[in-house]
Parts: C-alpha cells; structure tokens; sequence
C-alpha cells in the first residue's frame, strides 16, 4: 500500500465509507434485480480496510435519510463529505422503486443476475466475513415484498439477513480504481475522436449541406406479416418452428426499391425504431422490421414472470442472423406474385441494428462467431471483474457448438451498427472478415456496451475501405431508441438511464441512415457522399448530444488535450488530501 494512502487512511475511511454506501445502495435500487425466511435483521454496517474499522448504526442511518440530522455516531463520517455529497446520499436513501419481488427473484436467478450478486458479494459481506451474495439476494427480495417499508436502499439494508453487513473498502477502491481506468481510457479515446474530426471538418468545410433530418414526400404503408420458418432446427437443434412478426413499411412508388432491415436489441420490439423506418420509407425505401421472439420484450416479461430463465436465449446468436435471412428469402419469393413487392429490390439490402441487433448486423455482414476469442475471454475471473455489462450476454455463446454457421447473408451490401456487442463473440479476426460499407454508432455514456472496447476498438478491426465511426460522446446505449411513449411494448428505461436529448439523437440517426444508405443501396454516391463526412456531421451537431464522425482512427496517437469534460471531483475539506471523484 502506498505510504500516502496508509498515512491518511484513517482520515480517509470515514469518507469513503459514505461514498461506498451511497455508491451500493445506489447500484442496488437499480438493479433489477424462493424468498428466504429473515431470523434477524442488520442494525449496523462495518467499513473495513485489513484491521482498520468503522461502523455505522442503522437507526442513525434512517434517521438522516428522514429527517437530514446527524448524530454522533454519523457526524465522523459526513464531516468527511461536503453538503452536497451529503444532500445527494441523504436522497439515495429516500429513493424508492415499485418492483416486484418474483421480478427480482426471477432475474437474480439467471445467469446475469447470479454474475451481478457474486459481483457485489466480493464487496458487501456478512457480519461473518463471508461472502454476501446470498444475504444481498435475500434483501433484495424481502425488500421488494415488503409493502410497508417499500423497495428502498433502507430495507434492503434492514433486509439483509445478518445482525452486521461488511463493507470491504479494500474491494471496493480496487473496483473504484478499475473503473476509473476504464473511465480515463475512453474519456483519452473521445478526446482523439473528437480532435480528430474537427480537423478534418476545418480542413473540408461542407458546401450547402441540407437537412436530411425531415421526412420524404413519398406516401407509404405499414403492415404486418408473420412468419414461420421450419426448417431451423437443421441449423440450432431447436425443435420447435420459429415464428415472429414482421413490420413492412413500403412507399408507394413503381421503380426500383432498395430494401432496408432493422434489427432491435434486447428487451425491445420492432416498433423500437419505428421513427427510422418511417423516415427511411418515406425516402423511398422499403424497410422491413422483425421481431426477434427470443430476445424480444416478450423475452424479459417472462423471465420476470417466471417462464423462462434467460435474458437471451445462447441460440439467439443463431437465430436473429437467420431471422432475417429467413425474412429475405420469403419476401424475394414473394415478390413474384405479390405486386406490392414487384419493386422490391432484394438483391442488395442494407441492415441496421441496435445492441444485439448490432451483433446481428455484423453477423450479417460476414463476422463469424468466434469461438477461440469466447473460450479465452469467458473466464469467471473475467466476469467477476470486467465492467463490460455486455460480456454477461456475448459469454452465453459459449453453450453453442463449435461448429460453423451460415449467418453472413452475400445479398446484404451495408450495415449500421449501433452501439454493437462485439468484443469478444467477434474479436479482430471476425470483424476483419467484413467487406461491405460499415457504420459503428458509439456512445460516451454506454454502460452496457461500453464505447472503447465494444464500438472504438472494434471499428480500427475492420478492414473494409468504407467504414465509419460515429461518435456522440454525452449518449448512451438508449439515446437512439423510440420514446417510450411511442413505443409501450418495450422494456421501459428510467429517464437519468437516456441520457441528453434523445429526440436530437434520432434525428441524427434519421440524417446519417438516409445518407447512409442512399449512397451505398441505390447507386447515388456522388449526391449524398458529403453527408458522411465529419464536417457534415460537425454542421448538424447540438451542444445538448454534440456527435462527431470519422472514417479513421489510431488509439495509440498521441493524445490531444480537448473536449471531453472529465467526472466532477469534489476536494475534501481537508489541507492534505485529495478526494476521488465519486
């Protein structure tokens, strides 16, 4: 240990002791997260460092969150905390959530779930030293059943199944220190993404750039179709057919008809990015939008209700790739005898894709699974200390065979790929096997698939010459999503979890998509090649979720000090020491 931190770690303790709780307790409310009978409840919480200690009682706790006094027993540690640190934990512990216990308990009984406990177990103890998880479980669970108290920070403390909980301080600033690495290396790689194409947009400003963001003069309708495939089974051994809706959205024209799919992400449906498909149709497109049954809205509902025991199901990696070859290969057929599809161009077919419909996207596109890259990544050790949430899901590919499956469709001519899982169930020499057009979209704030090693570092793998990397450094992994208004299907998110001004990301989606795709489907290049250029992107940029774009990149450049504001970091009223930003 330093001699610095071991000289001031007294003065530390109580401090970060406050910042860990608010932290966990934090992190717990927001997790969604067989009832086990509670004998005995915590009253009290130890912070320990090796043989250092501290504790907290329970009822000076709830007193605070209440009322905001603080008693002898709490004045050590927030005299340590300014009052806005202290005003911030004070709301962290009133903050309530209407969940469901068997919601709960289904989700923390899945493979994520149970990845999230032995996660926070490394941190939050028993009295006993031992291993939290199944405590943490428990509280959550009785917290949520309890309609009292109500689903808070306090009853999942009150709820926790013995008389003392341990907050290993130790852990939790080697966790601290992991994610501000991971926070500092992405936070260095946006600054070089950003620097990077204002030079470029300085260097070819745009000539008279108009707004790509409005919708087309094309009238167009939207209908629905359900298929079945049953011929699966060949391919992923399920022995059940495998049926799901599809959204069509054709204009009204009589000439050619480039075809676009849209493939949604976990937890969501196919009106997801009904906004996109509206706008790209109304262009002219014909634009098609499945519903992936295993990894749907539909999918989370179950498991929350008790029906199934995935997020995901592992033969998703499978089965949305085929999805929409499946949807390819039934409306070209049908384009022989159905003349509303006569137009149709199904030969050359653009594909976008959002989270694990970025995956599919970039399966679609000639990326094979990689099996060496799973095995040699997908350690528990691994898991139990990455902060790549995506990993818990891209792992599930393990239980596939290793075997080759025909996912890459030759009649997709580019993709969109918006805030992709890729590290891992890809890796370099998949994503090197793309030949066609590709677009990564990347978030600053993506706490799922977090932007350096799922979009940035993914997108210097690529080998195609026409690639791009579009870069909003203040979005996150739902900035592009329908409004949840428009969208009741879905799996909602909490307003904070968005991000800025997501209406403002959709019509960058609405902009870069028709460009996009207008000049790699239907031939018209030379009219729209300037649209996807960084001083186009930079043209149409809103300080509320600034974006940026460029078609190349080097992360081991040399950094250039610009942009990206780091975390606030608050000092501590103390002359001889610094506090870490929370």
């Amino acid at each position: 240990m330093p001699s610095s931190l071991s000289q001031f770690l007294p003065q530390l303790l109580p401090q970060l002791a406050v910042t860990t709780i608010a932290t966990v307790t934090s992190l717990t409310v927001t997790a969604l997260t067989t009832v086990v009978p509670v004998a005995q409840a915590a009253d009290r919480i130890y912070v320990t460092y090796g043989l250092l200690e501290r504790s907290i009682g329970f009822d000076a706790l709830e007193n605070f969150a209440k009322t905001g006094e603080v008693d002898d027993d709490l004045f050590v540690y927030t005299s340590y905390v300014s009052p806005a640190q202290r005003k911030e934990l004070q709301s962290i512990l009133q903050a309530k959530a209407d969940v469901s216990p068997v919601a709960i308990s289904q989700f923390l009984y899945s493979p994520q779930g149970e990845l999230l406990l032995k996660r926070l177990g490394q941190v939050i103890q028993s009295e006993a030293r031992t291993d939290g998880a199944v405590g943490i479980r428990a509280a959550l669970i009785l917290a949520a059943a309890d309609s009292t108290e109500g689903f808070s920070p306090l009853s999942i403390i009150r709820k926790f199944p013995t008389r003392g909980i341990r907050v290993d301080l130790q852990r939790t600033l080697q966790v601290a220190g992991e994610l501000q690495r991971l926070v500092s290396e992405t936070q260095r790689a946006m600054s070089q993404i950003v620097a990077l194409a204002d030079r470029t947009a300085a260097a070819s400003p745009i000539k008279n750039p108009i707004d790509l963001t409005n919708r087309g003069q094309i009238t167009t309708n939207r209908f629905t179709v359900s298929l079945t495939d049953n011929t699966r089974v060949k391919i992923t051994g399920n022995t059940q057919p495998r049926s799901f809706p599809v959204d069509v959205y054709l204009p009204r024209i009589s000439t050619n008809t480039p075809a676009i799919v849209i493939s949604h992400g976990v937890g969501s449906d196919r009106t997801t990015f009904r906004y996109l498909a509206t706008h790209l149709a109304s262009h002219g497109f014909a634009v098609f939008v499945p519903e992936h049954p295993g990894s749907n809205a539909n999918q989370i509902q179950s498991l929350l209700r008790g029906l199934t025991s995935e997020v995901a199901e592992p033969t998703e990696f499978i089965d949305r790739p085929l999805d929409v070859k499946y949807l390819l290969d039934y409306f070209s057929n049908l384009s022989r005898t159905d003349s509303r599809f006569k137009f149709v161009n199904f030969q050359k077919v653009g594909v976008l894709g959002q989270s694990f419909g970025g995956y599919t996207a970039l399966a679609l596109a000639g990326a094979p699974l990689n099996f060496q890259s799973l095995n040699e990544n997908c350690t528990e050790a691994t898991l139990l200390t990455t902060f790549n949430v995506s990993l818990s899901l891209q792992c599930r590919a393990t239980q596939l065979f290793n075997q080759s499956y025909p996912l890459a469709d030759s009649r997709v001519a580019a993709i969109i790929s918006i805030n992709p899982l890729s590290s891992v169930v890809f890796g370099p020499a998949s994503l090197g096997k793309i030949k066609i057009p590709t677009m990564i979209v990347s978030s600053g704030s993506d706490t799922v698939a977090p932007s350096l090693p799922e979009q940035i570092l993914p997108f210097t793998q690529l080998k195609t010459p026409d690639r791009y990397l579009v870069m909003m450094p203040k979005g996150s992994h739902f900035s592009t999503l329908e409004d949840a208004a428009s969208s009741p299907g879905s799996v909602s998110v909490p307003e904070g979890v968005i991000g800025p001004n997501p209406a403002q990301a959709r019509r960058y989606m609405n902009a870069l998509s028709l460009a996009f795709f207008q000049t790699y489907l239907t031939g018209q290049g030379a009219s729209f090649r300037s649209f996807l250029t960084s001083s186009y992107v930079k043209s149409i940029s809103d300080p509320t979720q600034p974006i940026r774009l460029i078609t190349d990149f080097d992360p081991t450049a040399p950094t250039i000090p610009v942009v990206i504001p780091a975390p606030a970091v608050t000092p501590v009223p103390t002359d001889d020491l610094v506090t870490p930003s929370k």
